[in-house]
Parts: C-alpha cells; sequence; structure tokens
C-alpha cells in the first residue's frame, strides 16, 4: 500500500474533501468517496467520517492507494464465462452470492475472470458506475471469502451504498471456524489494523494501524479430531483481512486460512473457513429495508460434518 501526502493550498481550501481527493490522487469523485468510506483518507492524521467535510487551507491530507490501483485505471472488461449467482437484482444494485476463489475486480495478479467481469457481461451499465477499474464495487470480499456481497449498478445507488458504509450501518455477519475454544461465549476485539512492518503484504494489529472492531459469539464447539468452535462474527468496520487478522490476534485463528492460520491443520480446506452469511442495508433508492442470508457452501458443511 502506498500514500499520497499533500498540503491543501489557498486554492483548495473551503472545498469538500471528496474534491480535493478526487484532485490530488486522480480517481473520480466515486472512487474518492468510496476511500473516504473505507477509511482510507487523513486530515492531519486524523481519518475523515464524511465526505461532506470542508478542508482548511494547510492542513495535510494524506490518501493511501491500494497496491492494486485504486485510482482510475483503463475500464474494466466483461467476461461473459464468469459464474455469478445472482441474489437479488433491481434497477439500483445487485446483491450477489460470491464462490471461494473468486477475485472481486482486477488488480495485481489478477486481470481477468473476476467477478465484476462476469456482472459486466450481464449488466453492462455497471461499467459507468463508480471506479472504471473496479465498477459498481462498494465493499469486497478476500478471494477465499464466499458469501453474499452487493454492487452499484446506477451513480444513485453507489452514492447510497457508499453512504452506509461509511456511516456504518450495513449489517454484515460472517461464519468462522476458528482453531481452540473461546474463554467467552461472546467479546469483541477493539484493536487497530495496518500494514504488517516485517510483511507489507500481511495486516496486522498495529498502534500505527486504523480503529477496527469485531464482535463475535461463539454457535458451537467440537473436540475432534482437533478443538475448533464455530463463531458469528458482526464487523463494526471494515479494514483489509479484518475478522482473520483480529481472530489470530486473540489466539483463534480461522481454519484453513494460509496467512494468519500459522501452518496449523486445515481440516482438509484450501481455503479459509470464512463465509458472509448474512447482509443487511436500506435500499439506497426507496428506502425499503433490505435483508438477504446464504447457507455455508456444500465444502463447509462437509468439514461440519465431519466434527466431533
Amino acid at each position: 500500500m502506498s500514500a499520497i501526502r499533500e498540503q491543501v493550498p489557498q486554492a483548495l481550501a473551503g472545498e469538500r474533501i471528496d474534491r480535493v481527493v478526487a484532485m490530488v490522487t486522480g480517481v473520480s469523485r466515486a472512487a474518492a468517496t468510496a476511500m473516504i468510506a473505507a477509511g482510507d483518507v487523513r486530515v492531519d492524521d486524523v481519518i475523515v467520517t464524511s465526505r461532506a467535510e470542508r478542508i482548511d487551507v494547510g492542513a495535510t491530507i494524506e490518501v493511501e492507494l491500494e497496491d492494486d490501483g485504486m485510482s482510475s485505471g483503463p475500464a474494466t472488461r466483461s467476461d461473459a464465462d464468469v459464474d455469478v449467482v445472482v441474489v437479488h437484482l433491481d434497477e439500483h444494485l445487485v446483491v450477489v452470492d460470491k464462490p471461494a476463489g473468486l477475485v472481486v475486480h482486477p488488480g495485481s495478479g489478477n486481470r481477468g475472470g473476476t467477478l465484476v467481469q462476469g456482472l459486466l457481461a450481464r449488466y453492462p451499465d455497471i461499467a459507468d458506475v463508480g471506479d472504471p477499474s473496479r465498477p459498481g464495487i462498494v465493499h469486497r470480499l478476500d478471494k477465499g471469502t464466499s458469501g453474499l456481497l452487493v454492487v452499484a449498478r446506477t451513480d444513485a445507488g453507489h452514492a447510497g451504498l457508499v453512504t452506509q458504509f461509511s456511516a456504518r450501518t450495513v449489517a454484515r455477519q460472517y461464519l468462522a471456524l476458528v482453531h481452540g475454544h473461546p474463554s467467552s461465549p461472546a467479546g469483541m476485539v477493539d484493536a487497530p489494523i495496518g500494514r504488517s512492518a516485517r510483511e507489507p503484504t500481511r495486516m496486522a494489529v498495529s498502534a500505527r494501524g486504523r480503529e477496527a472492531r469485531t464482535r463475535y459469539e461463539v454457535e458451537a464447539v467440537f473436540h475432534g479430531p482437533i478443538d475448533v468452535a464455530l463463531v458469528r462474527c458482526r464487523l463494526d468496520t471494515g479494514r483489509t483481512h479484518q475478522i482473520r487478522v483480529h481472530l489470530a490476534a486473540i489466539g483463534h485463528a480461522v481454519v484453513g486460512d494460509p496467512r494468519y492460520g500459522a501452518k496449523r491443520s486445515t481440516l482438509g480446506l484450501d481455503r479459509p473457513f470464512l463465509h458472509a452469511a448474512t447482509l443487511g442495508f436500506t435500499h439506497p433508492v426507496t428506502g425499503d429495508p433490505l435483508y438477504f442470508s446464504s447457507e455455508l457452501p456444500a465444502e463447509l458443511e462437509a468439514v461440519l460434518a465431519g466434527l466431533g
């Protein structure tokens, strides 16, 4: 992850932060809004939470750019060969059930065969929504994580969803199988997450990181063939690898996680046992409450069936 750090000149004094970010980075206003929603923008070392905040002359603005390219790039090509499981579809948005192994959008090392390219083949109107390098995307799931994801189809849908993610009013719950048995039936991990100083490709709990909170509840515990527990996690924030990092930090890494699992037993999985099981939000245009749920994929159900 790289960063752009600039001092606000007189010419931009009093401007909205989303416009300043767009001008400094060269991304679209929609992409700038998404950066703010993701917590990637700081003013005088304080994370900005509102895209409408006005900036004073002389303030220092810092924008973190992901290594896979947050700035606007060439338009993403469609790919009709990518299978897409649609859970909900209307004029302004589409909710999909992503399988593990599918990358959400093109980036470094993953230029083709992504979810957004499959969506573009079916709904070409998405191409004009948000950043052209990741059209319609307002949040993401890791490649190895399965489950529910909402994508915007219109500018109105995009703006409304970004606002909800920024305000942290989107309800997201994940199911994870973790090593060991948590000492408490429920709890919250409140620890900032940032890039690892030793391994920049990894995330870690770090005092230099951004605020991150994960709530969890133990659904079931198992004693064979190894001690594991099924936990339900709720995100108060949405940092990169947040659940995986937080659970590993308290000694209960996600089963099958090759990056944070400390080479423990995978129970035969070639992916983390992590599934975005529920997604709830307000329709960004109609105002209707929407709620979706997704059953565990067959490979994860098979692991549970084999536990004692």
